[in-house]
């Protein structure tokens, strides 16, 4: 495989040409460079050269053609400016492929790949999630709502946990409070794990408690990977805020306590059993394009605007999760929100022809939820049962 570059000239080449053509090509090995010819045309043939050896060579048999090949040759190439560096050579043939591993399989379990999460219980038979709790939007404490849900019956888990759970603490109970609400909220991971199928993935929208000094992203991830789910990768979501105010600067130009400012928030992504989910390609909704730019894993969103409309305080936009469902699911897969607010996921999943289940243990926002499903039954023109 070669980089080509074709010269045309005026007139056809003449025997001088040729025999400069022929000293050219023998001074270059096959894997580096080649000119064939054809009338007045010069094809280059290039795959890596040594660009320096390249002038010496053009420099000496230059005289022996009044075309100016070479120097064209060498101005063409002279011109590409994406390229490898192979030692000494520019090398312009699949310099930016991945490198091909022999025996990948072999040495991927020779170093454990995914260690962690080896010698899990889990099982590939999958059951069907009720009909009855398919495509609603619920009032309920997920801890105890997921239990009426079958094992391996969730093909996807996407949510962003609230930093309370509506519970009461007194004043001389704050020290507990972090504790608490991590083991709140395991307990419903937990029961997210159990329900979701063999290849599923659960997806956790997540910010660092800056303020409090609680890495939770790597507290939440450090859980799953407890559980033996496999980690399989991590999204940065860049919000672009840059103007966003904070009480204080810390220590002021100075290096006693200088407070970071974070425009980005957290999407890790893990899978249960496997990172391969089978699905049916009829079913893929995610264009090429869509997929080569959300696989670069840093995602520049805006914020949510309408919070206030919608009465939450931590909605995260319609984008983000159309970007997790196309890339991650199927069209008609089940989707789970366990912390399911005013109804972004949901609305989404419903948009995207996935099935849904939305959990809150609040009730105003799961009437919002609902109206919003509601007004987009309406704009898609849908009839009640279709909902």
């Amino acid at each position: 495989m070669y980089k080509e570059i074709v010269l045309k000239y005026p007139d056809r080449l003449d025997d001088r040409d040729l025999q400069a053509i022929k000293i050219f090509n023998s001074s270059f090995n096959e894997n580096e460079i080649r000119l064939e010819c054809d009338n007045n045309r010069v094809v280059v043939l290039l795959k890596e050269v040594d660009l320096n050896n390249l002038k010496d060579v053009s420099s000496r048999i230059s005289y022996y053609s009044k075309k100016k090949i070479f120097q064209d040759v060498l101005n063409s190439i002279e011109q590409i400016k994406s390229y490898g560096i192979n030692g000494k050579k520019r090398n312009y043939v699949d310099y930016n492929k991945e490198r091909k591993v022999k025996s990948r399989k072999v040495k991927e379990q020779q170093r454990s790949q995914y260690f962690y999460a080896q010698g899990n219980e889990f099982t590939k038979e999958e059951n069907s999630f009720p009909e009855k709790y398919k495509n609603r939007i619920i009032t309920a404490d997920s801890e105890f709502f997921l239990k009426k849900i079958p094992d391996n019956s969730v093909d996807l888990v996407f949510t962003s946990p609230p930093y309370n759970f509506g519970l009461e603490y007194a004043e001389d109970q704050d020290t507990s409070y972090w504790e608490d609400y991590f083991s709140k909220l395991f307990k419903i991971f937990k029961e997210c794990i159990r329900v979701l199928k063999y290849g599923g993935r659960i997806i956790i929208n997540v910010q660092p408690l800056f303020s409090d000094y609680i890495p939770s992203h790597q507290i939440i991830s450090n859980f799953f990977i407890k559980e033996k789910l496999i980690w399989k990768g991590e999204i940065l979501w860049e919000k672009n805020n840059y103007n966003c105010k904070y009480t204080a600067w810390g220590s002021w130009k100075s290096p006693s306590n200088p407070y970071l400012k974070y425009t980005w928030e957290f999407i890790e992504i893990f899978c249960k059993g496997s990172l391969k989910k089978p699905g049916v390609k009829e079913n893929i909704d995610i264009s090429a394009d869509e997929f080569k730019k959300w696989v670069v894993a840093k995602w520049s969103i805006a914020p949510e605007r309408k919070m206030k409309e919608f009465g939450h305080p931590a909605m995260f936009p319609q984008e983000l999760v159309e970007r997790v469902l196309k890339l991650f699911s199927y069209r008609g897969d089940i989707v789970l929100d366990p912390f399911n607010g005013v109804g972004t996921t949901t609305v989404v999943a419903k948009r995207l022809k996935r099935n849904y289940l939305g959990l809150d243990i609040s009730e105003e926002y799961c009437k919002k939820a609902e109206e919003r499903i509601e007004n987009l039954r309406y704009d898609l023109g849908l009839f009640a049962d279709e909902i």
